[in-house]
């Protein structure tokens, strides 16, 4: 099956969502599990060798947690995967909390704020990671759309269009909202 034709299928499934019963939810994993995967695949690429959060646990968690939402009503692909999205940031920033929990404080400092560079250690990503979750809850007071974006591309691993998608605006707002919210960010967790 083509990439197309598997976005449309998932898409007329997520449509359908609160309309099934828990067991045709359950033999819809084989059709989303792979779109989640994908975008666990895309944030855990980054994490040291041996990191004790594997992608096929982030998968899993984030399943438990779309299994309880039973009556959702997805509107679309993108709108599951604005969703999933926010699941994976809560899930990674609550494991980042329980594995720094007697490691807070020292003398580290977030240096940058790339969607692209994922080669610092588990300490100090967890650090940037709870930093960055704090400076994302800031923004969503300041301006809530960038923060979804920032969410859906930094942590669902969604692309301009699919963002854009989601959101219902279009993909030149998109670009100029990222590059608007990756300064601010980039303030916000580099003022100590």
């Amino acid at each position: 099956m083509d990439m197309a034709s598997s976005r449309s299928q998932i898409s007329a499934v997520l449509a359908d969502w609160a309309n099934r019963d828990k067991a045709d939810r359950d033999r819809l994993l084989p059709l989303l599990y792979e779109e989640l995967r994908r975008l666990a695949h895309h944030y855990m690429r980054g994490e040291r060798a041996g990191h004790t959060l594997q992608t096929t646990a982030l998968v899993n968690e984030v399943y438990v947690k779309l299994a309880g939402l039973e009556r959702m009503r997805w509107r679309d692909r993108s709108h599951f995967m604005a969703t999933v999205a926010t699941l994976m940031r809560r899930i990674l920033v609550d494991y980042a909390r329980s594995r720094l929990r007697d490691k807070r404080g020292g003398d580290l400092s977030i240096t940058s704020f790339d969607e692209e560079q994922h080669d610092c250690s588990d300490e100090r990503r967890g650090l940037t990671l709870l930093a960055l979750d704090e400076a994302l809850t800031m923004l969503a007071v300041v301006d809530s759309r960038q923060a979804q974006i920032v969410e859906m591309r930094f942590f669902g691993g969604l692309t301009v269009e699919e963002t854009g998608q989601a959101l219902g605006v279009s993909v030149a707002t998109v670009k100029r909202d990222w590059a608007t919210a990756k300064a601010w960010l980039y303030r916000a967790v580099s003022q100590p």
